[in-house]
């Protein structure tokens, strides 16, 4: 760094000196500022090219994996009215067993078993209309649709594409697929009563039930694994992104004062020349 005794007037080596120290001194002083303003430790890719780039890279994984909690609560929707639809089913054959069990009496007579008869149609009417009637968004679950399909659709519930979880419920809990008997309800008549497979269609839908089950969990702990996933890179972003609020306002006090005292030698530096006039004296 050069330095100037004073004696030559036509060029102010200390008053330029000053001067670039203040420049240097108030763009550092507003950087500073400009942290405590936002919170952000880096606000542009040229404060921390590397941390910036990383950063980023990290908000994009937070964000792809908080659509995946979302598509993950909405897959526990879906298992939710299904489960639904299914302990529905279950209740009502269950009614149907009874009924069944009831129609095994020798003293029934016809009357009594057309009866009952015509009460599991009711029941197995119903049944079919839960098939009909459960939906997720406007989509049947256990319907079969125009194309012949059944509802399978997957859900991506990780940060990568990869990640994903098939929701599928294949199995036919109509009452015709269900008693084995009948091709539509109604049809039954006092004879059919004991050859209903109810037994077999009250563990099918337990079966869909205990499936579901397994598959909340999975989901509650993908869930579970996603948040805290969440959380953490959320804190390495932090280390990298946010200012630490105490040291930059150290920082900004410093800087403040080297900007009054720069201050004082730029104008000390500008007036120092002006002793050399008492030598034209």
């Amino acid at each position: 760094m050069a330095f100037s005794t004073g004696g030559r007037i036509n060029t102010n080596i200390s008053a330029q000196q000053a001067y670039s120290a203040l420049n240097a001194i108030s763009r550092e002083h507003g950087i500073h500022q400009l942290r405590l303003a936002t919170g952000k430790r880096i606000n542009s890719a040229s404060d921390d090219p590397s941390g910036y780039v990383i950063s980023k890279k990290m908000e994009a994984r937070m964000r792809a994996m908080s659509s995946a909690v979302d598509n993950v609560g909405d897959a526990q929707s879906v298992y939710g009215v299904a489960e639904g639809g299914y302990q529905t089913i279950a209740d009502i054959l269950v009614t149907i067993k009874e009924k069944q069990a009831r129609a095994a009496n020798g003293a029934m007579g016809d009357n009594e078993l057309n009866a009952i008869a015509s009460e599991i149609n009711s029941l197995a009417a119903e049944i079919d209309d839960i098939v009909t009637s459960i939906k997720f968004n406007g989509v049947s679950l256990f319907s079969v649709d125009a194309s012949g399909n059944k509802y399978d659709v997957v859900f991506q519930v990780g940060e990568s594409l990869t990640e994903t979880l098939s929701v599928a419920f294949s199995a036919d809990v109509s009452s015709s697929a269900l008693f084995s008997v009948v091709a539509t309800a109604g049809s039954i008549v006092s004879t059919d009563i004991a050859g209903l497979l109810v037994d077999e269609a009250i563990n099918t839908v337990n079966v869909e039930i205990g499936k579901i089950g397994a598959n909340v969990n999975r989901l509650t702990i993908k869930e579970s694994n996603l948040t805290t996933a969440i959380t953490n890179t959320e804190a390495a972003k932090s280390r990298i992104m946010d200012a630490d609020v105490a040291k930059e306002q150290i920082q900004v006090s410093k800087l403040q004062i080297l900007q009054q005292t720069s201050t004082t030698q730029l104008a000390q530096a500008n007036s120092a020349p002006q002793n050399f006039l008492s030598l034209f004296k």
